[in-house]
């Protein structure tokens, strides 16, 4: 079961990858009609749909908008937005097998490389890639080979998951650095040959009222970090509740008091701010530094071992604790509302970052498991040319981002004039 640091090319099987599509979308997406919705049936994962998605909602043009820049005589890295774990691939998968069935797609090195070699030979007939942090050019190197053969990459430009559906956050660089590279080879054999960065958005809605359900998981939730329940306050109150008190913790951990009644965002800022000094102090960082800077300041510090081991563990808390408070971000306060959607998010978050030691919780973070049935809208934001386009990679990314968030917002406008969203008072919200 070690895991294996060093790249190893996917080696794509055909049939495998046209079977596991066949598998993720009756027993990972849909589940199987007649059963999901039966007791005691629907209580099983593989037969309501694992990730619960009902539904996909992919209009043909976007369909044919992306297709249209996938094939023999152009590179294309797709790049979908990244809301949810788990679900991503499966949506991903579903979008490739229908433009592009023979698509690599990276994946985190943990799951292609960390769960023993039988895994790993099983993903790379799956055409996944492992993303290896910090050694990520033999990757790169493989992933430009195989869209200079027409078939595709799919990797998801945000990094990491963030849980946020209606917000799409900075971009990195990768595609679009990738994409320029097969530009500049694929020109060398071909003056016509094109490059393109395709941006894909997906957002999931619930089909039905789950507040049963969110009440549930904020009670697990409630239970599993100590913290003494609201049974009786609705379910965005008590998320607020819960992301209160552990930011309280954090607060005096940090040797802060807590402000009563300010708010959230307010009390967020100082204790990052208190953070961010204990950290600078600890690598002895210049002065002038903004968090981001100083995070990988620290991860480089971390990296080059330069201090005791009680000195490695004091930064890699103070480095882990600034991350997993900043995952709250700005779009948690931005809307005096709050969708049940998004409370969803919340807890899957707070599962993630707080609940562990459990069984229950190293499967849910994993496999997280919906509050309730969904549809997934799949949309294809205009696909970036590189062939036809003169601007820097940062202004690209600004591009990209910008089409991508558009996309989402135009999503979420639809279903709000739909009524297709059960909201809440946002007890976040800060002017």
């Amino acid at each position: 079961m070690g895991r294996i640091d060093v790249f190893v090319a996917p080696r794509p099987n055909p049939a495998l990858i046209n079977v596991m599509t066949i598998v993720n979308r009756i027993v990972m997406l849909r589940g199987v009609p007649g059963l999901r919705d039966l007791l005691p049936f629907n209580r099983l994962a593989g037969l309501r749909g694992v990730a619960n998605v009902r539904h996909i909602d992919f209009p043909a043009a976007d369909q044919q908008r992306l297709q249209a820049c996938c094939g023999a005589g152009q590179a294309t890295f797709i790049t979908p937005n990244h809301p949810e774990f788990f679900t991503d691939w499966m949506i991903d998968k579903e979008v490739v097998s229908r433009v592009s069935p023979l698509a690599a797609s990276w994946a985190t090195h943990g799951v292609v490389n960390g769960l023993g070699r039988l895994m790993q030979k099983f993903w790379l007939a799956n055409n996944l890639i492992a993303q290896i942090p910090g050694n990520n050019e033999a990757a790169k190197a493989h992933s430009v080979d195989w869209a200079l053969k027409g078939h595709g990459v799919l990797l998801h430009p945000e990094g990491g998951v963030g849980w946020h559906g209606n917000f799409v956050g900075p971009l990195l660089p990768g595609a679009v650095e990738m994409g320029l590279e097969a530009l500049q080879r694929g020109r060398e054999m071909n003056k016509e040959f094109k490059a393109w960065v395709a941006p894909v958005v997906w957002k999931l809605a619930f089909t039905g009222n789950v507040e049963q359900a969110l009440a549930r998981e904020c009670a697990y939730v409630e239970k599993s970090l100590k913290i003494e329940g609201a049974a009786g306050g609705s379910p965005s109150e008590r998320v607020y509740r819960i992301y209160s008190t552990l930011l309280s913790r954090d607060e005096q951990a940090c040797g802060l008091t807590a402000e009563e009644g300010a708010p959230y965002a307010v009390r967020q800022q100082r204790a990052l701010a208190e953070l961010g000094r204990q950290l600078a102090a600890a690598i002895a960082a210049g002065p002038g530094l903004d968090m981001a800077e100083l995070l990988r300041h620290s991860r480089r510090w971390l990296r080059e071992g330069k201090a005791d081991a009680d000195g490695q563990k004091r930064v890699r808390k103070l480095t882990e604790t600034i991350q997993r408070i900043q995952r709250v971000g700005p779009w948690a306060f931005a809307n005096q509302t709050i969708t049940q959607e998004e409370i969803a998010e919340h807890l899957k978050r707070i599962r993630n970052d707080y609940c562990k030691g459990t069984l229950r919780d190293t499967i849910n973070r994993f496999i997280p498991q919906p509050a309730g049935p969904r549809c997934a809208r799949i949309r294809v934001p205009e696909p970036l040319g590189l062939h036809a386009y003169g601007g820097s990679i940062d202004e690209a990314l600004v591009v990209l981002r910008s089409r991508m968030h558009e996309a989402v917002t135009g999503v979420v406008a639809e279903l709000q004039a739909g009524g297709g969203f059960i909201s809440y008072p946002n007890p976040f919200y800060h002017h």
